[in-house]
């Protein structure tokens, strides 16, 4: 039974990946992720039933398209096969007596699955665009705002979540209205907003380890880029907008989110 319920989830992840790469190709481009069907990037050919597969219509088509035999991006089978394995993660670290889950494990679980959705699409959207959604962010905001008032209803003490969401909303005014007049963004604004919105489902010891790691991929990412260009003061310089710290971020905290419910 628990094997069957391991293979569901994996494949339920799976699909979950499928629409975190559609959403990460249309949001930078102001499409509807809600409504209408998806299409391949190169000819714009809608696609049909067995070419959206999660996994297999990769493997099946050999990685290129049906109609315009356009390589598709590896991106998208780890994708899926990645966020399978992370909601099948999620659903060990939660330890469920499946046949008798009680209706505040499953709220727990969903509550879950949102956090890890926004950070897949916000990390995804900066690896490719070196730019985080604040969409997708406020999005995030209106998951914290209900958590809250599900960890009030379980009588938690919710002041210091209430704190991060006031910090949260701060961060994209400041984003959105008033550096908008001066047609910037703060990338500082958008890392804090990122940072909050985790830390309403993330312990705070954990935050900082995750911090930690993220630290150390950067660092990582550095000297790669570093031995390939040899050109140290450039890469200071210029190619540090280039450095995805969201998408490092997102990721670490992933792994911790799934980790606290082993620990803790």
């Amino acid at each position: 039974m628990e094997i069957l319920s391991y293979i569901l989830i994996f494949i339920i992840g799976s699909l979950f990946g499928s629409f975190y790469s559609l959403a990460i190709y249309r949001i930078p481009i102001k499409q509807s992720i809600m409504h209408g069907r998806s299409y391949c990037p190169n000819c714009n050919h809608k696609l049909g039933f067995f070419d959206l597969i999660p996994i297999f219509s990769y493997i099946f088509l050999g990685g290129k398209c049906r109609y315009c035999e356009q390589k598709i991006r590896k991106r998208y089978i780890l994708l899926e096969i990645s966020t399978g394995l992370v909601f099948v993660a999620f659903l060990m670290s939660l330890n469920l007596n499946i046949p008798y889950v009680k209706p505040y494990e499953i709220l727990y679980l969903v509550f879950g699955i949102l956090c890890i959705s926004v950070l897949y699409i916000i990390g995804g959207i900066e690896k490719e665009k070196h730019y985080i959604s604040n969409s997708t962010l406020l999005v995030g905001v209106l998951f914290q705002f209900v958590h809250i008032i599900y960890l009030y209803m379980l009588n938690v003490n919710v002041y210091k979540y209430v704190i991060y969401l006031f910090f949260m909303l701060i961060c994209i005014l400041v984003n959105t209205i008033f550096l908008k007049k001066k047609a910037r963004r703060s990338y500082t604004a958008e890392i804090l907003t990122l940072c909050f919105y985790i830390a309403t489902f993330v312990r705070e010891e954990l935050i900082i380890i995750s911090i930690i790691l993220t630290l150390f991929l950067i660092a990582i990412k550095i000297n790669i880029i570093s031995k390939k260009d040899n050109k140290e003061n450039i890469l200071i310089n210029k190619n540090n907008a280039n450095i995805p710290i969201g998408f490092y971020l997102c990721f670490t905290n992933i792994i911790m989110l799934v980790i606290q419910n082993f620990i803790f």
